[in-house]
């Protein structure tokens, strides 16, 4: 009897995992941000009637970027804890190009005050 082989089951799992990484993607955060501005909610919530999308896409929630099958589907995912959890993400305000900037190291150094020290002209004097 010899040594049993290995079956090699999970040979291309490489690939199996890029696939579910982009495979449900929804939007970012600072991408949702821009989609609550006043100007462009209105369009968002009232979209054209399309037929590939779930509900023929007049059933948006904003918050989520997710379409919904039916008005009552909507009103049971405002309810819902991953709704919630939405909302309180986006009450933070999202970083700006500026801040990840400084958080890098790049951009203007902070050297303190213009003009540099200020150099003292007189000499220590010391009191007996």
């Amino acid at each position: 009897m010899g040594r049993l082989r290995h079956k090699r089951n999970h040979h291309g799992i490489r690939d199996n995992y890029r696939r579910q990484r982009t495979r449900a993607y929804t939007r970012d955060l600072d991408q949702i941000q821009d989609d609550l501005k006043p100007e462009n909610v209105g369009k968002k919530k009232n979209q054209e009637i399309d037929t590939d999308l779930p509900g023929l896409g007049q059933h948006y929630c904003v918050e989520c970027a997710r379409h919904f099958i039916s008005e009552e589907h909507y009103s049971e995912h405002l309810k819902s804890k991953l709704h919630k959890r939405r909302l309180k993400k986006l009450e933070d305000e999202p970083y700006t190009q500026e801040e990840a900037d400084r958080a890098a190291g790049i951009g203007k150094a902070d050297n303190g005050p213009k003009g540099g020290r200020a150099l003292k002209t007189q000499d220590a004097v010391m009191e007996d």
